[in-house]
């Protein structure tokens, strides 16, 4: 399983027959997001991804708030990049951050088939690496994160950093299949407890949790 429309790993919050529905009338795939669940399966990527119906979630998002700088940790085969893209404005940029260089180069190819190329910048490294690099460049307006659950404290605290007020931090699998309110000593089922124990809390952020699929986080960076 790949970026794409088979989500096995994943629950699911609602019967098949609501997923298909809402995909059919509000997530619908062309020909090129399809093409990226079969190409990242012949590549051997893992079978984790987000769903149609949370790709036209972030690309909504993003059209919403006049995004023109994103930034995703964690781009796998590109299927997520590729909704993000689409939704920002005229002349946008998505930086995405992937460890691994193969995965990088099945996004590429998924990008340039999906028409966003022009407006992708892909950072190949680890992402707490990478991602102090960025400091130097301009404030994100939505940042989406979807990478090793365990870091994902750490990836708040980088996009609290590189973000500004008014823009929007969101995270998938913050659910972890409803561990989180199980007992469990996983520890990335800890991480993603933290993680949401910290933008329910910090003052910085109005923030809520969203039951598509296995679980989204929203979070608005507040002024002040």
């Amino acid at each position: 399983m790949t970026k794409g429309t088979k989500m096995s790993n994943e629950v699911e919050n609602y019967p098949p027959s609501v997923r298909d529905y809402v995909r059919q009338h509000f997530a619908s795939e062309d020909e090129a997001l399809r093409g990226i669940g079969p190409a990242a399966t012949a590549a051997g990527l893992p079978s984790i991804s987000i769903g149609p119906e949370e790709g036209r979630y972030l690309q909504l998002t993003a059209e919403a708030i006049g995004a023109r700088r994103a930034l995703e940790i964690g781009t796998l085969g590109g299927y997520s990049g590729v909704w993000i893209a689409r939704g920002l404005a005229p002349g946008g940029l998505l930086v995405t951050i992937e460890m691994d260089p193969r995965h990088a180069d099945v996004a590429r190819r998924s990008f340039e088939r999906a028409g966003v190329a022009d407006r992708t910048d892909i950072r190949v490294g680890r992402a707490l690496e990478v991602l102090p690099s960025l400091e130097s460049e301009p404030r994100f307006d939505l940042v989406f994160i979807d990478a090793d659950k365990t870091e994902y404290p750490d990836y708040l605290d980088w996009a609290l950093r590189l973000t500004r007020p008014g823009s929007v931090i969101a995270a998938h699998n913050v659910f972890r299949r409803g561990q989180v309110v199980a007992p469990s000593d996983d520890p990335q089922v800890e991480a993603t407890r933290e993680f949401n124990r910290r933008i329910a809390a910090d003052p910085r952020l109005e923030s809520t949790l969203l039951p598509l699929r296995d679980g989204m986080s929203f979070s608005v960076v507040r002024a002040g």
